[in-house]
């Protein structure tokens, strides 16, 4: 068989599924597992679903930004079942990956820490305070949105989305099968680095854009 195999540490826990072209034939999401159960995991759901590890000949994980220590395991992990060559492995920035989850010309939105999102939309991948944030979005006439459970809280946030009457949808964490796009659309690497858009950095030059490394 040639299966594709979706990993995305980067968020909450685990999210990983196995598909045949697109197709879920199995996914699970743990929100409470660590990335050092990431080989008990993937081993639980290829007996499960009567898979080997040989049926899957393409791996895609998600790259950032996120929790550092999830990314590190998750890419490692990813990066270490490609050893062998007998699969192919593709990164994605999680940015990216959560726009396929909207309309073509959504706005992804993350919680980076207090006062700062995570941005990302076509153009830019943002590490910006919450203010300029929505500054911008006002600015640019912005109406829709992914974003996950604690950016939505945002007070200021939640303000401009009532006042601009913006489409919203909140990411659980677990919606991973659109991911598979980007099989078609990125070319496969030998070796991943994450993009974990270092809060401190940024802050030392400004809200500014990060280019995407996929």
């Amino acid at each position: 068989m040639n299966l594709d195999l979706v990993l995305d540490t980067s968020r909450k826990g685990i999210a990983l599924g196995i598909y045949d072209s697109g197709k879920p034939l199995c996914e699970r999401f743990e929100p409470e597992s660590r990335g050092e159960n990431l080989g008990r995991f993937l081993d639980g759901i290829l007996q499960n679903a009567a898979f080997t590890l040989d049926d899957i000949k393409r791996v895609l994980v998600t790259l950032g930004p996120g929790s550092f220590t999830g990314l590190r395991t998750g890419i490692a992990f990813c990066e270490g079942l490609c050893f062998s060559q007998k699969r192919s492995l593709f990164g994605v920035s999680t940015l990216r990956a959560l726009r396929s989850l909207g309309a073509k010309d959504c706005v992804v939105v993350l919680f980076a820490r207090s006062g700062f999102f995570y941005v990302g939309t076509s153009e830019a991948e943002l590490f910006i305070s919450v203010e300029d944030a929505v500054q911008k979005f006002a600015e640019e006439k912005r109406v829709h949105f992914v974003v996950d459970s604690r950016s939505a809280e945002e007070e200021i946030f939640q303000k401009y989305i009532r006042e601009a009457k913006a489409e919203v949808v909140v990411s659980a964490g677990d919606e991973i099968a659109p991911f598979c796009r980007f099989f078609a659309e990125l070319e496969p690497s030998a070796l991943l680095r994450a993009n974990y858009i270092q809060p401190s950095y940024y802050e030392r030059r400004g809200a500014m854009g990060v280019n995407a490394h996929v």
